[in-house]
């Protein structure tokens, strides 16, 4: 008798163990799809459209000692082509000889065809009004290839280098707390609080959280772009800020859109 009754109790605790799991299953995943409901009613009137208002006409405006527009500027498609630019960036410029992602570039060109100082516009902190200019113009240039897929060149030398060295560093630990990258981003089904937290290391992930910065963060009501996304994540790791547009930022950039090639852009989206 009390071994039936003690195969009875072990019964009886797995099953309420197996619901516990499945009550917390169950939680999780109506909390994420609430999460995903809401991001989609905010983004029919997504904020970041203004943004790419200002970015098409800052494209277009003359600036800079030169006088001139950023209308034959080349984003890797020919001079002035806009469409399908952003989902082959970073990537490897003959002109520069160096592998770029769209801040950098645009830095670029700026500084060439405009006589902007690349160098003062990088150092200067986000927020400021040269910050929300360069957002604007990743925010309407982004826009352009929304809905085309991710297809990141890895033909030259420096391109290959770089998605190994975006790589190391997306795995490397350090600081106060021992994190990396991949602390967050480098497994399925993690989260932290509310929020599920994309594997960064393959599709559908990859795809998900490269191809949807810049962004609208509700939270701060403004734009992020992916430079300043990848300064966030470094404050909450405790490491050091990496420099604007700096080769460690264009490596993360590589690594992340190389593990996302075939998936969809959807920048610029809206955060909580």
């Amino acid at each position: 008798m009390r071994q039936t009754n003690h195969r009875a109790g072990k019964l009886a605790f797995s099953a309420v163990l197996a619901l516990l799991a499945s009550a917390s299953a169950f939680a999780q995943k109506s909390t994420a799809d609430g999460i995903a409901e809401y991001r989609e009613m905010l983004q029919d009137g997504n904020p970041a459209e203004l943004f790419e208002m200002k970015g098409e006409e800052l494209w277009k405006q003359k600036r800079g000692s030169k006088n001139a527009s950023l209308e034959q500027c080349d984003l890797g498609k020919g001079p002035g082509v806009v469409k399908g630019a952003f989902v082959e960036l970073p990537r490897y410029f003959a002109d520069t000889g160096k592998v770029q992602d769209l801040e950098s570039r645009l830095l670029t060109c700026m500084e060439k065809q405009q006589g902007l100082d690349a160098k003062k516009i990088a150092a200067t902190p986000f927020g400021t009004d040269e910050q929300k200019n360069m957002e604007g113009l990743v925010a309407w240039i982004a826009s352009q290839s929304k809905g085309m897929v991710f297809n990141l060149p890895q033909d030259h030398t420096q391109e290959k280098q770089a998605y190994e060295m975006g790589k190391r560093l997306f795995f490397m630990r350090g600081g106060p707390h021992d994190f990396a990258c991949a602390s967050c981003h480098g497994a399925d089904g993690k989260r932290i609080r509310l929020q599920d937290l994309p594997n960064l290391t393959k599709n559908p992930g990859a795809s998900e959280g490269f191809g949807a910065w810049p962004a609208y963060r509700v939270s701060s009501g403004e734009l992020w772009s992916m430079q300043r996304r990848l300064n966030d994540c470094y404050r909450q790791q405790r490491f050091p800020y990496p420099g604007y547009a700096s080769d460690v930022t264009v490596a993360l950039g590589v690594y992340m859109g190389v593990n996302g090639k075939g998936g969809k852009a959807t920048a610029p989206s809206i955060k909580r």
